[in-house]
Parts: C-alpha cells; structure tokens; sequence
C-alpha cells in the first residue's frame, strides 16, 4: 500500500542533504538488533531451558538446542537473497519497512512464551524461524538501501559502519543474553520490543525508496530450488555434528548425506534455471565482475573462519579457563561474553575508519592486509597455553577484531560499488547469503573437527581420572562412551559437566570429599584440558587456511571499480 505523500514509480522523491544520515542509522539500528538476536540466546540457552523445564542434554533434545541456536541463522541465510530480489522489483524501503514490523511481532511472541517442555521449546523454535524472516528482510535491503542514499565517495564508511553494526552485534548479543538471561528468560527476546517498534515507526515515516525498480514476475522455480537447497544442505551440517549410531557424530547418516547430495543438486538445478528463464531472481552473469566475485568468496572464507571461532572461545573460556580460575558454572556464561567484550571493541576501532579509508585508498590493501593479520592472530591463539594469561588473550582478541574490521568494511563497500543499480538488492543478499551460509557451514566444521580431537583422547583420560577419584570402572567406562559432542554442549551451556553427565547415584556412595571435588570448579577443566587442547589445534589450523585463501581471493579482486563509472583506476 502506498503511502498519500510518495511520489509516483519511478520519480525521485526530492531528499535534503540529512536523508543519507537518517537512513544510516536507521539501517544500522536495524542490522544490528537483527545480528544480536543470532546470538543473544547463545549465553542465555541455560536459563531459557530451566525456563521451559527441558534438559538440553538428555539425548532426545540436542535437536531442540541446535535448532532453537541455528534455526535463526538458517532462515536468514536462505531468504536474504529472495527478499533482496523482491526489494529490487517493489521497492526496498518496502520490503525493510515490512522486515522490521515481522521481526518485532514475533520478538513480542517469543517474550510471551507460556508453553513448557518440548512444546515450549518447539514454540521457541518456530517464533525463532518467523523472526529470522523479518531479520532477513533487514539484512537483505539495509546494504542496498545505503548504496541508493550515499555517493561512491562515502559508501565505503556509510556500509562500514553498517558491516561493523552487523558483525558487532553478534558479539554484543553474548553480553546482552548473559545479563538479561538471568533476571528473567523472557527478557532475552523483549529487549528488541521497543528498538524493534521505534524503527519500524521511524522507518515508515522517515525512509524513501531512492532506488532503481525493476518490475518483474517472480522466478517461482529459481526460489524454490534455491531454498529448498539450501534448507536440506544446511540442515544436514546442523543434524551431522550430532552422534548417530555407535558413531561420535553423524555424518555417516544416511538422512545427512542424503540431505547434503539433494541439496547441492538442488542448487545446480537451480544455477541451471537462472540461466534458461527471462526474469531470474539472480542473475548469474553478475560473477563475470571480478570485484564482485572476489569479494564474495572472501566473504565466505573470511565467516568460514570467523563463524565458528565465537562458539569455540566460548567453550574454551565457559569449560576450562573460567572455572579454572574460580568462576562456577553457572557464572562462567556471562563472563565469557565480558571476557570476549575485546573483538567487539576491535571491530568497532577498524571498520569505520577502514571504510573511510577505502573510500580513497580502494579496498585491496585492508582486504588483503586484514586477512593476513586475522591467520596470524589465529596462529597466535593456537600457540597460547589452554590455562592462558587473560592479557596475552584480550590482545589477541583485540587484534583479530581489527583484522575483521580491516577487512569487513572495505569488501562490502567493494562488493556493493560492483552492482549495477537494479540488482543491489539480490547481490546484497547473495553477499549475506554467502556469510550467513559460511557461519552455519562453518559452526558444522569447527564442532566436527573438534569432536575429531576429542574422541582420540577423552575417553581415556575420563576414564583414567574418574577411576582415581573411586568411581567404579563400569560407571566411569559409561561416561567415557557417551559422545564428545555432550561434553562440548554441557561447556557450552555453562552445566557442571560431571554432575550432568554421571549417575547422581553413583556420586552418592563416593566419599564426601571426592565428589566434591569431581564436581567442583577444578576438576573436569583439568581433567580435559590437554584433549581439548588438540582439538583446539585443529580448528585453529582450519581457520588459518581459511583466512590465507581468503586473503588471495582479496588480492585478485582488481584495482577499484564503481558500476557505471568509465574511469577504473589501479589503486590497492
């Protein structure tokens, strides 16, 4: 419905010299309460479970608790790239306006939760998925509806800031979650109520669509494909980091390969259409931009890398440092998102003045030079001692958050300069398709190899250490076979691994003194600290290679180019 005072398709509604600015910080408002609730209910997964009665750790509800974390994520990467499309055909304010309505309806739902038990959970979980539609029509319209406000000029800081937002605010979201979570679990999803109203008023009233439209009929069968793909291929990593069988994780599942094989043909069937219909809903031919190109699969290596790294420091701080350093279990979520506050504040220092920088200097140098700097800080990580010194790991963090800064900022400003203007809609969305992809593929990898690392040592090392403290054989045999991926949740979730994982009553006829001390803050996070470090090792060698290749793909991106500007310099 159109609003009495919008200018007829077509004509420019005339701005004043503000109007870039209010749809800055508009569009930022929005990206950033989108990218913190992908993360907000991270740190506040336990108090959410005691909330609803469900224990996350019973072997019939990991499915709850990967869904309720990944299914956000999945929804958002796969429609970002249908609703840029529709933002192309009907107007992107359009689709923004729409997006931050939906994303603060369901938000209200989520804060109303009444249900219990595995009908609360699955509520969450669909109040969870109708909110990542909203979430996805901000992240798919906010980067497009920026470069239609701001000149070539200024879109490197105008899309920095609003890449810093976005990154940023899956960071911020850990703090949130672990204030609010223990206050009232429902806090967790009102506190986007009013942020979500104020924009969604202020974006009607304020915001214009500025950009070309392209009226077309909607490619049915190139959206379909592409979700449905994208849907099964994401699903199987979600489902093959759970244990099957006698197997530590699942990727011998027949659902999962199955899954995976469907939804990679799925996706070549639709490559296939976008090329044989008049009107597609993405235009493959837009990869022939080597800007374009390069930036994205940058983007995709550069959240291979990162993606994962959140959940794994996690682990690390919430499983081993923090109890190790006299921190319960139950105050070890909250701390571990204080503890990683240094990364945000990286991310804020880089990527504004990165894509300021870009701006004149072109975007090579920071892609490049930032992803060089992010495999070192990973190379760093990886030579830390699990039992680290706090400072020696802030810096780290600190300098891997300008590196991400360095590098975010510039590549999206490059990548988004590269699109002719009726199609920066759907290449905004395939760029966030590529990263939000990359996140979920990227959780899938980081967990696998560190089960990999685990399942080589841990059995026998719980074994060992359970029997010194006079558990029987048998019991700690039992304990030392239930898959690594319980004890990786039970870190994850901030639960006393031991308490959760053996028998009360076998804890029962111990001596006092030693079940005391098997489920208190020492001994699981020495006991599993040398396991943990050599699946730690493997991830950390996996991200390094991911930030290396991602720094060539930087590097072969070109000198700077802007779509429709004759002049192409040589510039980094």
């Amino acid at each position: 419905m159109r609003r009495a005072d919008a200018p007829p398709d077509g004509v420019e509604e005339p701005l004043g010299p503000r109007y870039k600015w209010i749809a800055l910080s508009n569009t930022t408002l929005g990206v950033l309460i989108a990218t913190i609730n992908l993360s907000i209910i991270l740190i506040a997964l336990p108090d959410i479970f005691r909330g609803i009665g469900v224990d996350p750790l019973q072997p019939g509800n990991t499915s709850l608790l990967l869904w309720l974390i990944m299914s956000y994520m999945v929804v958002t990467a796969v429609l970002v790239v249908s609703f840029g499309r529709l933002g192309d055909m009907y107007g992107r304010v359009r689709m923004y306006n729409l997006g931050f309505a939906i994303f603060t309806v369901f938000s209200v739902l989520l804060s109303v939760t009444w249900l219990h038990g595995t009908a609360g959970a699955l509520w969450l979980i669909g109040m969870r998925v109708l909110q990542g539609v909203g979430g996805a029509m901000l992240m798919a319209n906010s980067n497009a509806i920026l470069t239609d406000a701001f000149p070539a000029r200024q879109r490197g800081l105008a899309l920095g800031l609003n890449q810093v937002a976005a990154i940023a605010g899956s960071f911020i979201g850990l703090v949130l979650g672990g204030l609010l979570g223990p206050v009232d679990w429902h806090l967790v999803f009102l506190v986007s109520v009013p942020f979500g109203l104020f924009g969604t008023v202020w974006a009607y009233l304020k915001l214009r669509d500025t950009g070309v439209r392209t009226p077309a009929r909607l490619d049915w069968w190139g959206n379909l494909t592409f979700a449905i793909g994208l849907i099964s291929v994401l699903s199987g990593i979600t489902y093959g980091i759970q244990p099957y069988g006698g197997d530590t994780m699942g990727w011998a599942n027949p659902w999962v390969i199955a899954a995976i094989a469907g939804g990679l043909a799925l996706l070549a069937l639709f490559c296939l259409i976008e090329t044989r219909v008049a009107q597609p809903m993405f235009h493959l031919a837009l990869f022939r931009i080597r800007a374009f190109t390069a930036g994205n699969v940058a983007s995709l290596l550069a959240s291979l890398g990162r993606g994962g790294l959140m959940f794994i420091l996690i682990i690390w701080l919430q499983g081993i440092w923090l109890p190790r350093h006299g921190y319960g279990f139950e105050q070890t979520p909250l701390w571990a998102g204080i503890y990683m506050l240094p990364l945000t504040i990286g991310f804020l220092i880089a990527g504004p003045l990165s894509g300021w920088a870009s701006d004149r200097l072109g975007a090579r140098l920071f892609t490049t030079g930032g992803m060089l700097l992010a495999a070192a800080t990973f190379v760093a990580l990886k030579e830390l001692p699990v039992d680290f010194d706090y400072w020696v790991f802030a810096l780290i963090l600190l300098v891997n958050g300008l590196a991400m800064g360095l590098f975010a900022s510039p590549n999206r400003a490059a990548i988004m300069n590269s699109l002719p203007p009726d199609q920066r809609g759907v290449g905004a969305g395939i760029s966030t398709t590529f990263q939000n992809s990359a996140t979920v593929l990227s959780i899938g990898i980081f967990f696998s190899l560190m089960i990999a690392g685990l399942a080589s040592s841990l059995p026998d090392t719980l074994t060992h250490g359970l029997v010194q403290e006079g558990v029987p054989a048998a019991d700690a045999a039992r304990v030392a076979a239930l898959p690594p991926v319980g004890v990786l949740f039970a870190a994850l979730l901030g639960y006393n691994p031991i308490r959760s994982l053996l028998d009360p009553q076998t804890l029962a006829h111990l001596p006092a003194g030693h079940a005391d001390y098997l489920t208190g803050r020492k001994f699981f996070p020495t006991l599993i600290s040398e396991p943990f470090e050599q699946g730690l090792s493997i991830a950390f060698d996996f991200a390094i290679a991911a930030c290396l290749v991602a720094a060539f793909a930087s590097l072969l991106r070109g000198g700077r180019y802007i779509h429709g500007e004759s002049e192409k310099t040589t510039k980094a």
